[in-house]
C-alpha cells in the first residue's frame, strides 16, 4: 500500500438547518489503499462521500485533492476530473433506458455514429471483469431488472473509462442487494482494483467485509471521525465498541430449537408461481421463515404473491420493501405521514383522520425504531438511507397485519440497528406474529424457525433451524442438494 496520500479531508464541516451532519471531519484516503468508512445511520457517511464526490458543498474546511485545495470550486464533473467517481447507495439509473444507454450517460467521451456499440462493449467487458456469469445484456432495460443486478449495472458503470484516468471510487453499501456469491466477485475485484493503484472507500455495514477486504477502516460517529486504524488491529468486537453500539451480540439460535409446528395447522400455505409440485412455503402463527438462496431466484416474487393473496381475501399483510426507491417511500411526504399510511384504519375518529393520534403514532414508532431525527414532520428523504429503511419497517409493524413480508429489508442499516430490530421481530413473533423474510445475509437466517432455499425459481429445500448451515445453504442453491 502507498504512502502518498490522494484525497484529504481537513476540518470539514457540513449542516442541513439545525443538523451538523459534519463536524469537523479530518481524514485521508491514501493511493493503492481501500479505506473502510463504517458508523451508525446518520453518523454522516454518504454526507462525506457526497461532498468527496461534489454533490453537495462542504460549509468549512479543506479538501485537498492532489495537495490542493478544491472545496470552493468544487462540483461533480471537477470531481470526474479528478478521476474520482461514487457509486451512491441509492441507484441513479434511469430506469426506462437500457443498461447501454445508462452507461453513454455517464461517460460523454462515448460518441458518434458507433456510440451504442461502443458502450455496449465497454460495459458488458466491465461486467464480465467485476461479475464474472452476470447474466445481463447491455439491451437490457433497467426497469425489468431485479435490484441486484441493477446494482450490478451501477457499479460496473463507475470502472467504464473512456480517454480518461480513474483513482478512487467510493462505493456505499454496494453489496446490499447481493446475494454473497456476487458480494465475494466485488470484494475479490475491489483488492484487485486497489493492487494495481486504486483508492476505494468502501461504505458497509456488513463487518466481516470491512475487516476482510479493508486495508484500514474510520470509524464515524455523530458527525465526526472517532477512531482509524488498521483493519488488522480490529476484531467484530471492538469494531462495534468503536462504534458505540450498546446493541446484544446474542444471536435468535436456541439452545435447544423448539418447534411450532408441532400444534395446530399451518396459517398460511404457498406455492411458487413457477413451482406446480414439490414444497410448498407453509408458516404457523408465530414462525420466522426465511427465504434464502441466490439472489433474483423467486423469493421477492413469492413474497409478492403472498402479499396479493392475503390483501384480495381480507385476511391482511404488511410488506418491508428492500427497493426503496421503487416500492417504498412516498418521496414527497413526511418521515410521519410515510409511516402512519398502513394505520390511517387505526387513527380514524368519528370518519377522519385524528392528527393527534397520527403525530402519536409516529412519536411511538420513531423511539421504539431510534429513527433519527429532530422532526417527525421533515420530508423522508432528509433521512440517511438506513433511517428511511427503519420508517418502512416501523410502517409495516405500526399496522395490525397478522403477517409481515420482509424483502431483505436490512440494506444499508448498520449493525446496531439490526440487532434491535431483530429484537423487535422476536417480541412481535412471541406474541402471534408471523414473518416471511428473504434475506440476502446467510447470519440473519439464525433468526428464522424455518428456512427454504430457492433455485430457479422453486422452493428446493426446507431447513428447520437446528438444521441450518451455510453449506447446506449453497449446495442448495447450487443445485447440489435437494428436499
Amino acid at each position: 500500500m502507498s504512502t502518498a496520500q490522494r484525497v484529504t479531508f481537513v476540518g470539514i464541516g457540513k449542516s442541513f438547518g439545525a443538523v451538523r451532519a459534519l463536524d469537523g471531519v479530518d481524514l485521508s484516503v491514501k493511493a493503492g489503499e481501500c479505506l473502510g468508512l463504517i458508523g451508525h445511520n446518520g453518523a454522516g457517511k454518504s454526507t462525506l462521500m457526497q461532498v468527496l464526490a461534489g454533490t453537495l458543498a462542504a460549509d468549512c474546511g479543506s479538501l485537498l485533492i492532489g495537495g490542493q485545495d478544491r472545496r470552493n470550486d468544487y462540483s461533480v464533473q471537477i470531481a470526474r476530473q479528478c478521476a474520482i467517481r461514487c457509486v451512491f447507495q441509492e441507484l441513479s439509473l434511469c430506469p426506462n433506458l437500457s443498461v447501454a444507454e445508462n452507461t453513454r450517460l455517464m461517460c460523454p467521451a462515448i460518441r458518434g455514429f458507433g456510440w451504442r456499440r461502443q458502450a455496449r462493449t465497454l460495459i458488458e467487458a466491465s461486467l464480465d471483469e467485476i461479475f464474472p456469469q452476470h447474466g445481463i445484456s447491455a439491451d437490457d432495460i433497467v426497469a425489468d431488472l431485479p435490484i441486484g443486478k441493477r446494482q450490478m449495472v451501477e457499479i460496473a458503470r463507475a470502472f467504464v473509462c473512456v480517454d480518461e484516468r480513474l483513482d478512487l471510487v467510493i462505493l456505499d453499501e454496494p453489496t446490499s442487494s447481493l446475494d454473497s456469491r456476487v458480494s465475494a466477485q466485488l470484494l475479490a475485484f475491489v483488492r484487485r482494483f486497489v493492487g494495481q493503484g486504486g483508492s476505494i472507500v468502501l461504505i458497509s455495514h456488513i463487518l466481516g467485509e470491512m475487516l476482510g477486504t479493508c486495508d484500514r477502516i474510520a470509524v464515524m460517529r455523530d458527525g465526526k471521525v472517532v477512531d482509524t486504524r488498521a483493519a488488522s488491529a480490529f476484531t467484530h468486537a471492538t469494531l462495534v465498541e468503536s462504534m458505540g453500539s450498546a446493541a446484544s451480540h446474542a444471536k435468535a439460535k436456541a439452545e435447544a430449537y423448539s418447534s411450532k409446528r408441532l400444534q395446530g395447522a399451518a396459517m398460511l400455505e404457498q406455492r411458487p408461481a413457477a413451482q406446480r409440485d414439490g414444497l410448498c412455503v407453509s408458516a404457523w402463527r408465530g414462525e420466522i421463515i426465511g427465504l434464502a438462496g441466490l439472489a433474483g431466484h423467486g423469493q421477492s416474487q413469492l413474497l409478492t404473491q403472498i402479499l396479493r393473496r392475503r390483501i384480495a381475501s381480507g385476511e391482511g399483510a404488511a410488506l418491508v420493501a428492500g427497493d426503496r426507491q421503487s416500492d417504498g417511500v412516498f418521496p414527497l411526504w413526511s418521515i410521519a405521514q410515510n409511516l402512519d399510511l398502513s394505520a390511517l384504519r387505526q387513527l380514524k375518529r368519528g370518519g377522519l383522520i385524528d392528527p393527534l393520534a397520527c403525530a402519536t403514532l409516529a412519536t411511538q414508532w420513531q423511539q421504539r425504531m431510534a429513527i433519527r431525527t429532530p422532526d417527525m414532520n421533515a420530508p423522508i428523504l432528509s433521512l440517511s438511507g438506513g433511517n428511511q429503511q427503519k420508517a418502512l419497517f416501523a410502517r409495516a409493524l405500526a399496522t395490525t397485519a397478522p403477517v409481515i413480508l420482509m424483502d431483505d429489508p436490512m440494506r444499508g442499516v448498520d449493525v446496531g440497528t439490526k440487532r434491535e430490530v431483530y429484537s423487535i421481530i422476536l417480541e412481535e413473533a412471541a406474541r402471534g406474529r408471523t414473518f416471511i423474510w428473504y434475506t440476502t445475509e446467510l447470519e440473519e437466517l439464525d433468526y428464522c424457525d424455518h428456512i427454504y432455499v430457492f433455485r430457479d425459481g422453486r422452493a428446493v429445500l426446507d431447513l428447520p433451524r437446528d438444521e441450518l448451515s451455510e453449506e447446506r445453504i449453497l449446495r442448495g442453491s447450487f443445485a447440489e442438494e435437494v428436499a
